[in-house]
């Protein structure tokens, strides 16, 4: 496995330089640190070409930080019928179960059954699930007796319970692959740097030649050529297709997903819970992770997008009411320990009334006349093979040499196999024994005992993992906001000052990042 040799180079301040020489063309320009554009620019990378990935906020800042940490097939979609997604997901989770072991675990689920019917259809259901998956599997779908589902989920609502049917999926850290996969980039020799905004497009004639670029921290502005530009910026690629055209017709409708997290004693196992179908035609996740449960989603259309969308009401009381009717213990408002919201970028419907829920989740590419490549849709599953898509796609419409994929079995930076996952370091992977050794006797010195922060983990977030502000170490290096946020808020001072002595900051830096985190964490609270 890699060590972080070659991803020394993963320090911004080092990576400033590259943007400044004006004579440099890159290949690729990649516009979006997210899920998508992480895949975008690691294929590309990994296939030999010269890339730039720029993120005009933190890698995975947005939708991808915000997920319901599943990597699925997607149980949803093979009721909507949706079976080439299905087949797909399917595929990409078996993938990444491999090429990232230290952060992506084989999650069992049980779907509690109160009827006969519901037995027949749910175990059939999911026998196509397994079929569909084939040799990626990651575990036969049984039918499991009373008994049995009680012994799983030992807070399940019991009267009238027939049984449950087990089966299995992924489960993972979404911002932490996010990380692993720049790591990977730069071992690859590509380059990823988070905070430059694009602000606009480079043309010769007709025809995008480059992006105008802005370093947010200093101001400084960028002009960078390359051969082909990426926008793989989610919710808001909407935002960049108006600078190619201001005319430009919407292309995508976005949606919110809320979660909110609660102790582990209100389902105190290592077995998830799926509620097959909520009052809004949905599905709803109890899943274990990090020793407490996230408990989604939501599906709310939202007319604009935010880099920090905030969950509504409605959105909170719906999960807790539709948890409740599941539990024995039935979660209030001053049980959750934190609420995030995410957004999804959905390709625009081309009919009338057709509601998100039923919007396909599989991605599109689209490339406009002066050359513009956009990716639209797609999930954090399927986020290789959208990369995959958009590098072939780049490569037929330039006429360049078309190069084999090298990232079906590559493995992501970290990966290492026989994880424990009670170590409260495991989601390090291959790097956890670097960190060790830095404690030097003091691992357990924690910032945080409940979360099992470190100093050593905020140097790390600094210095190894391009972290910047206070709520980069908080909300993506570490999970402490969307696990506690209160927790988060308690040692956001301590961390700030770490970070400032490792970044050359000053008592003003610390006092301006504590206040914005703080302002942040209000809208994760909800007493």
């Amino acid at each position: 496995m890699t060590r972080l040799l070659q991803g020394e180079r993963m320090i911004r301040k080092e990576c400033i330089p590259v943007l400044e020489n004006t004579g440099t063309e890159w290949d690729i320009i990649v516009i979006g640190g997210g899920a998508t554009g992480l895949g975008a620019a690691l294929e590309a990378a990994s296939r030999g070409y010269k890339v730039l990935l720029l993120e005009q906020s933190d890698f995975a800042k947005s939708t991808s930080s915000k997920s319901t940490k599943l990597v699925h097939g997607g149980v949803r979609y093979l009721a909507q019928g949706d079976i080439a997604l299905v087949r797909e997901a399917s595929v990409e989770r078996g993938l990444l179960y491999k090429n990232a072991p230290h952060l992506v675990r084989n999650q069992s689920f049980v779907i509690p059954v109160y009827s006969f019917f519901d037995k027949i259809k749910y175990t059939i259901g999911l026998k196509l699930y397994d079929w569909i998956s084939g040799r990626l599997s990651l575990g036969s779908s049984i039918f499991i007796s009373r008994k049995e589902t009680i012994e799983r989920l030992p807070s399940i609502k019991q009267q009238g319970l027939v049984g449950g049917v087990l089966y299995h999926d992924g489960q993972f850290d979404d911002s932490r692959l996010a990380i692993n996969l720049a790591q990977t980039i730069f071992e690859k020799g590509g380059y990823a740097i988070n905070y430059i905004k694009v602000t606009g497009l480079l043309k010769t004639g007709d025809k995008i030649t480059g992006v105008k670029a802005q370093d947010t921290e200093t101001g400084r502005s960028f002009e960078i050529k390359g051969k082909a530009v990426i926008n793989a910026t989610g919710v808001f690629v909407d935002d960049i297709l108006k600078m190619d055209n201001p005319s430009a017709p919407k292309s995508i409708c976005v949606s919110q997903g809320v979660h909110v997290v609660l102790d582990k004693k209100f389902q105190d196992s290592s077995t998830a819970l799926m509620i097959p179908k909520t009052a809004d035609g949905r599905v709803l996740f109890v899943v274990p992770w990090h020793d407490k449960l996230v408990v989604g989603t939501t599906d709310t259309p939202i007319d604009a997008a935010s880099l920090e969308p905030v969950a509504l009401e409605q959105e909170i009381q719906f999960i807790l009411d539709t948890a409740a009717g599941y539990l024995t213990t039935h979660p209030q408002r001053s049980d959750v320990l934190s609420v995030f919201a995410g957004l999804r970028p959905l390709a625009a419907p081309q009919g009338d009334g057709q509601r998100t829920k039923e919007i396909s989740r599989s991605h599109k590419i689209m490339v406009t006349g002066s050359g513009l490549f956009t990716i639209l849709g797609g999930k954090w599953t399927t986020y290789r093979k959208m990369g995959e898509d958009m590098i072939n796609r780049i490569e037929k419409e330039l006429h360049w040499k078309q190069r084999q994929t090298a990232t079906e079995h590559l493995h992501v930076h970290g990966a290492a196999d026989n994880m424990d996952w009670n170590d409260p370091l495991y989601f390090y992977g291959s790097d956890a024994g670097l960190l060790r050794q830095r404690m030097n006797g003091n691992a357990d010195n924690w910032i945080s005992e409940s979360l099992h922060i470190h100093e050593v983990q905020v140097l790390w977030a600094v210095e190894h993992e391009m972290a910047r502000t206070l709520e980069d170490v908080l909300s993506r290096r570490t999970r402490a906001l969307l696990l506690d946020a209160k927790e988060s808020v308690r040692i956001a001072e301590p961390v700030a000052a770490i970070m400032a002595k490792a970044l050359g900051k000053d008592e003003q830096w610390i006092e301006e990042q504590v206040h914005a985190f703080k302002e942040l964490a209000e809208h994760y609270k909800l007493n």
